[in-house]
């Protein structure tokens, strides 16, 4: 007799998505992202541009090979590749064109949480209340910035909210970017720490990996298929 949870035949589901020979694509990733980090620790800008092009790609690869590469996702996945690329390059300009890209993978991203479940009022009131006291306190040393960043942080935390209803994996994934990103903007007006690429990358490497495997371990979508009727339920009166 199966005794499963719903929780419990949602899980099986997901282990049935996930061949075996495809988690192999999870460990080059690691891999990749463990070079990446010694490569931002030693200054290593060669090994830097081997890397990090490939983070992004390596789980949209894993995402299709479990066939759990929804059209939204990829596409972020895609232009946080060309954003990984261009921010590479140090100037102002290709700055700004990396912070274009990541801004599509944002609303990429919130295209494929929102249309997979509604997230809280609560988390989106809290997001934009974090959005409004970090934009203040930013405001005054981003120069010509500002608005570049207001703009972009706003869809981030429009991401990081919605993330909140796909599930714990894919909050915490929202979350660590928008934290990632937030030390980028802390960069960009002088504010660092000791470590701080190395702090960027892990966490927006955890941040990749984290909304990806939570997007294929998601709970069930809300909507698909009929309502299975309850016992206590009245029988529909016949036609």
């Amino acid at each position: 007799m199966n005794t499963a949870t719903g929780a419990g035949r949602r899980l099986v589901g997901v282990r049935l998505r996930q061949p075996q020979r495809g988690v192999a694509w999870l460990w080059v990733f690691a891999v990749v992202a463990a070079v990446e980090l010694v490569a931002v620790a030693t200054d290593v800008l060669a090994a830097q541009w081997m890397a990090k092009p490939l983070l992004a790609p390596l789980l949209l690869a894993w995402l299709w090979r479990v066939r759990a590469a929804d059209v939204p996702i990829a596409a972020g996945l895609l232009l946080a590749t060309a954003g990984d690329i261009a921010l590479l390059v140090p100037s102002e300009t290709a700055f700004l064109v990396g912070m274009g890209c990541f801004l599509g993978t944002q609303l990429a991203f919130v295209t494929a949480f929102i249309g997979h479940r509604r997230p809280r009022p609560a988390a989106v009131t809290g997001y934009l209340a974090l959005w409004t006291v970090a934009n203040a306190l930013l405001w005054p040393r981003l120069g010509e910035l500002r608005l570049p960043v207001l703009g972009y942080s706003l869809a981030l935390c429009l991401m990081a909210a919605t993330a909140t209803a796909l599930g714990r994996r894919v909050a915490l994934g929202g979350a660590l970017f928008l934290f990632s990103d937030l030390l980028i903007g802390l960069g960009a007006a002088g504010t660092t720490a000791p470590g701080h690429g190395v702090l960027v990358m892990a966490t927006y490497s955890a941040a990749l990996f984290l909304i990806s495997t939570g997007w294929v371990a998601r709970p069930s979508d809300p909507g698909r298929g009929r309502r299975p009727r309850r016992r206590s339920d009245p029988a529909p009166p016949p036609a």
